[in-house]
């Protein structure tokens, strides 16, 4: 195996020289491979929607878009208005103004409900009739008195238009479902030119497209500007819904990857200044984390894959691995090149020095990735995919692109400050001590904390909070948790209940048994989620019985037989009203029966949806039935979540460990070299127990990352321990020599990598700011393990008189 690995040292250098001599020819091919790959960038798009989180063949997604295709969008912008006393004539013309400039000037507006419009049904004499609650607007105390009487004696209004309290109103928008437009959006807007398309991928119907993420946004934004206008002492107004968080996610997304592409080229470059002492080295790096955080992203726009939360992670990430590539390069050119002044001969050395290690370190790290590509959450999936190619991107880039570079960029060899490195080295040399003299003290102390952290480990917590993600004083948040208190729930779960025969609904079994299932699930209440309100067709229906019988209460109730509930059902539609196509489908034979639930965390629904699952199943025997809805489509995503991180961090310890037997060459080592790579991993997760950190979308993603790129330092670290031992035979020499060469870029790689991710902790939203604590303290676990622990087993397997371990 030696004489192989040695065989492919010689391949990198004469590959280095081959470049050298072929470097403007090296430049113009990778210029034209480069410049093919980002022409896709133009059709780069995003999606922010909760759908977005699922593969568009999820079962749980395609009964959403059927339910989307039939009901139209259930995603509602809630404009609530909070006031001591509703029902006032100067309340309820400022009200009635609100409601018409947001019906005016807001687009894409399917439908808008508030007590202006809110459908008021009663009869007079022989005649039904279907009104706007304030079609005649009241004009003395009397007639706001029996308006009053009317809007507090209707079920429908209670928790859905005005509060229990009767304090607080709401003016309810549904948006169209599908794009109106498609027109594009700048996804790069504030880095360059370029115009993007901005489409949500979560699926069509007959060549539509659902309404997109910029339209979302347009609307939300409209709202907001109109809001403000009307905003006063006993005017307080409140704007939630599914589709303002999405709206806010999105905004926050690209503030938040500006600041951190810019905080992180300052750190960085700043960096390797420092390191370097020369503009090369921080230009290079730099223009090789570039190239391969745009070709990635290009990637992903021909492909057509989407920018999604989760995803938002590729531009910190790119850079902080590329330039980790980069710079064990340039360290051995910059010592070579100033030791023999010879370009060639330091171009030669260094990529055949290092050039195996960093295919070896690219080869786990993409393992490690590619691991999540099984993931059933599809940005999930998709970061796995594109942030392993990317690591196979920048690979390329750095030993073909690179020494290319090299060959043409203006370098001077300097004077040396022989003692600028003297704290670097009196560090390392310390370290070495430590580690080769007490390597049985450093693996108890190591096996104390493992212990400790596996303890932590069984405390975590799993989490899909969306709303806590978050800042506290987010005018979303407060909005959302504010109507989720008073008016009992801002989203919505949906149930369909199909018969699957034509005119089905006719039958007052059916609708009798949908009384029930609502009547059930407005006094279920598990945890902190509960069923504010449930209605459905059988509303209309009642509300119809009731005004047809001399408005009496006691015929707010369903028709016993089918031909009255026929003839009733059409005389609601004769009115005028198109209420009914809310509810049913032209057939009848499908209802909708709406469920209003509060937007919290997703794990909270598992026991929820579980009694209302057994409560449907029991109801309904003989009919088909899909809950769907944005709750569904969150606690799916959850679940999916959930089921792959188990599956992915096997997946990625297996293939990791094969790959580090494969690449070190020697079974034992490989499976040693492990030690210090799974022991920063699980002593992340034991902080996240012990500290009630939430297991979300995002720190599950610590451990593949964190383990992929943890296993770098420890593959350079192996490499070159292998090489001083079989030319020393010990163990202690090899472990010093190792640290005072490698360890400096492990040292320096280490410190980028955990910067790029630190700088999550300046994040906006609360899952982003651990995800970057979480991973950067990490990869400092991980240096700190490749520093001690590694050491430590090696001189401990490889004592005096032993050969190099099996």
């Amino acid at each position: 195996m030696t004489a192989v690995r040695n065989n492919m040292e010689k391949w990198f250098a004469s590959l280095a020289r081959t470049i050298y001599h072929n470097r403007l020819k090296t430049l113009f091919i990778m210029a034209v491979l480069i410049a093919a790959i980002v022409s896709q960038l133009p059709k780069l798009t995003i999606d922010i929607s909760t759908e977005g989180f699922m593969h568009k063949s999820d079962p749980t997604l395609i009964d959403y878009n059927n339910f989307r295709d039939q009901f139209g969008r259930d995603e509602l912008i809630i404009v609530a208005i909070r006031s001591p006393e509703i029902f006032e004539g100067n309340f309820l013309e400022k009200l009635n103004k609100l409601h018409e400039d947001l019906k005016e000037n807001v687009p894409y507006i399917e439908d808008i409900t508030s007590l202006i419009n809110a459908r008021n049904t009663r009869g007079e004499k022989d005649e039904l009739i279907v009104e706007d609650l304030l079609e005649n607007w009241p004009k003395t105390p009397e007639e706001i008195a029996l308006i009053r009487h009317r809007t507090l004696d209707n079920p429908l209004y209670k928790n859905l238009l005005i509060s229990e309290d009767s304090k607080m109103t709401t003016i309810v928008i549904q948006t169209q479902a599908y794009s109106s437009s498609g027109d594009d959006i700048d996804v790069l807007e504030g880095f360059g030119d370029s115009t993007n398309r901005d489409l949500t991928n979560s699926g069509k119907s007959d060549g539509k497209e659902y309404l997109t993420d910029k339209e979302n946004s347009e609307v939300v934004l409209a709202v907001n500007e109109i809001a403000e206008k009307y905003k006063g002492p006993d005017f307080e107004i409140y704007i939630a819904g599914s589709s303002a968080v999405t709206h806010f996610l999105k905004q926050s997304m690209l503030k938040d990857v500006r600041r951190f592409l810019l905080l992180a080229f300052i750190t960085v470059g700043a960096f390797l200044f420092i390191m370097f002492r020369r503009v090369s080295g921080v230009v290079l790096p730099l223009l090789i984390a570039i190239l391969s955080l745009v070709s990635t992203i290009s990637l992903m726009a021909a492909f057509g894959v989407p920018i999604k939360l989760p995803t938002q992670i590729l531009p910190s990430f790119m850079l902080a691995v590329s330039v980790g590539y980069s710079v064990h390069i340039l360290a051995m050119f910059y010592y070579n090149f100033q030791k023999r002044s010879s370009r060639e001969e330091a171009i030669s050395h260094s990529l055949g020095h290092s050039g195996l290690a960093v295919v070896m370190t690219a080869a786990t790290t993409a393992g490690g990735l590619f691991s999540f590509s099984t993931s059933e959450v599809a940005p999930i999936a998709d970061v796995g995919v594109f942030a392993g190619t990317g690591v196979l991107l920048a690979m390329v880039y750095t030993i073909i692109l690179l020494p290319a570079l090299l060959a043409i960029v203006p370098i001077k060899t300097k004077n040396k400050d022989q003692s600028e490195d003297t704290v670097i080295d009196r560090v390392l040399t310390k370290t070495g001590l430590i580690s080769t003299g007490h390597p049985y003290k450093i693996l108890i102390i190591s096996a104390v904390i493992i212990a400790l952290s596996i303890v932590g480990i069984m405390k975590i917590h799993f989490s899909h909070d969306i709303l806590k993600w978050l800042p506290k004083e987010n005018s979303v948040r407060i909005a959302t948790e504010k109507i989720d208190k008073e008016l009992r729930g801002s989203v919505s779960l949906e149930i369909i209940i199909d018969t699957e025969k034509e005119n089905g609904l006719y039958d007052p079994d059916i609708l009798n048994r949908m009384e029930q299932t609502a009547a059930y699930l407005e006094t279920l209440e598990v945890g902190k989620v509960f069923a504010g309100k449930a209605w459905s067709l059988t509303t209309i229906l009642k509300e119809t019985n009731r005004a047809l019988n001399e408005n009496r209460q006691e015929f707010y109730a369903i028709p016993e037989n089918k031909s009255l509930i026929a003839q009733e059902l059409l005389l609601f539609e004769n009115s005028g009203s198109d209420d009914i196509e809310d509810f049913t489908d032209s057939q009848l034979s499908k209802a909708r029966l709406m469920v209003k639930v509060p937007f919290v965390n997703a794990i909270a629904y598992i026991e929820f949806l579980e009694k209302v699952n057994e409560h449907l199943q029991e109801m309904y025997p003989d009919v088909k039935i899909t809950v769907t809805g944005m709750s569904a489509l969150m606690f799916r995503t959850v679940t999916n979540a959930i089921a792959s991180m188990g599956k992915s961090y096997i997946y990625a310890l297996i293939v990791i460990t094969i790959l580090m037997i494969i690449l070190i060459g020697r079974v034992r080592i490989g499976l040693l070299s492990m030690v210090p790579n799974l022991a920063p991993i699980i002593v992340t997760l034991g902080i996240i127990g012990w500290f009630k950190i939430p297991m979300n979308l995002f720190t599950m993603l610590v451990g593949n990352i964190a383990i992929g790129l943890a296993v770098d330092d420890t593959i350079h670290f192996m490499h070159n321990f292998r090489r001083y031992f079989e030319e020393s035979g010990d163990a202690k020499f090899a472990v010093m020599e190792t640290l005072h060469t490698t360890g400096r870029a492990m040292l320096v790689t280490s410190c980028v990598l955990s910067i790029g991710f630190f700088i999550f902790m300046f994040a906006t939203m609360n899952n982003l700011i651990h995800f970057g604590f979480l991973t950067g303290f990490t990869i400092i676990m991980a240096l700190l393990a490749d520093y001690f622990i590694a050491p430590a087993l090696m001189v401990i397997v490889n004592r005096p008189g032993k050969t190099v371990s099996q």
